[in-house]
């Protein structure tokens, strides 16, 4: 039986909620690149260029990517051989999310009632989703998501005969109603299957995954490529200002489902894709 102290995990999401704000995974790095050296519109590839030297400014002056730093949501793999030492793993948690975003000058941006809307203060709490897998390692992964492209994501409860056609449609019609609103370009994180609850779990964890690596299941990838080329062919564009550029990658992820139901979600991020993962060991 591993044991790891609460201490330990408080700072590992301390850590994990700057490093997200701060700068971009490698793939999302590249991906924004090889989009800049591509896009044939001339202001897309302005704003493209805008974007890439605010990464490099923020990674230099250790600030925040984008105002919007996000509600934290925290993925948690809990080995089931681990044993959490020195009180509760969800406290140490959230009092990491709040450390990091006091110290690491966050913007806080949750409230702690959706009606009063009084600010917690210092970003607690987080969303946190626990996952038991084998293994005597805890891993976390923390994704802060931010309001713009947050509001345009969509669910919606397809019936089995609308088949993959009527899946592909869900994904369009909300790339498309979200337009610039999602600060394009934007990376689409799409469920499906599960029931209503767990598509929109997949589309947000589907978000967390490296934009490199390729779905086991050949029509899944062919279904990423699919939808990659026509959304951008929607020319809504960097900044929603036009463009061959509205979607910088498609992660889909799916889940065996009822008889009777064909759950999509749609969880729309916006170019500042943020994610951090640790293994604690």
């Amino acid at each position: 039986m591993k044991e790891i102290h609460v201490d330990v995990i408080e700072k590992t999401v301390h850590d994990l909620c700057i490093e997200a704000n701060y700068s971009l995974s490698y793939d999302m790095q590249k991906a924004l690149n090889t989009a800049a050296k591509q896009e044939e519109a001339p202001l897309g590839r302005e704003i493209l260029g805008q974007l890439q030297e605010n990464l490099q400014i923020a990674g230099e002056d250790e600030i925040p990517i984008c105002q919007d730093t996000g509600l934290a949501v925290v993925f948690v793999e809990m080995g089931q051989d681990v044993h959490v030492t020195g009180g509760s793993l969800t406290e140490a948690i959230h009092r990491g999310v709040g450390r990091g975003y006091t110290e690491g000058f966050l913007r806080k941006s949750v409230v702690r009632d959706p009606i009063d809307r009084v600010n917690t203060g210092d970003n607690t709490p987080a969303v946190i989703h626990y996952d038991m897998v084998p293994g005597d390692t805890l891993t976390i992964t923390v994704a802060p998501k931010g309001a713009g492209s947050e509001n345009m994501s969509r669910i919606v409860m397809l019936k089995p005969a609308d088949g993959l056609e009527g899946v592909k449609q869900v994904i369009l019609d909300t790339v498309r109603e979200a337009g610039p609103n999602a600060c394009p370009p934007m990376v689409v994180g799409v469920g499906v299957g599960g029931n209503f609850e767990q598509c929109a779990l997949l589309a947000k964890k589907a978000l967390t995954r490296n934009i490199e690596e390729k779905p086991e299941k050949s029509w899944v990838a062919e279904l990423e490529e699919e939808m990659l080329r026509k959304i951008n062919a929607l020319g809504i564009g960097p900044a929603g200002l036009g463009g061959t550029t509205t979607a910088l990658a498609v992660n889909i992820e799916t889940y065996p489902t009822h008889i009777a139901c064909l759950p999509v979600a749609v969880n729309i991020c916006c170019h500042v894709n943020r994610h951090a993962r640790r293994v604690i060991e």
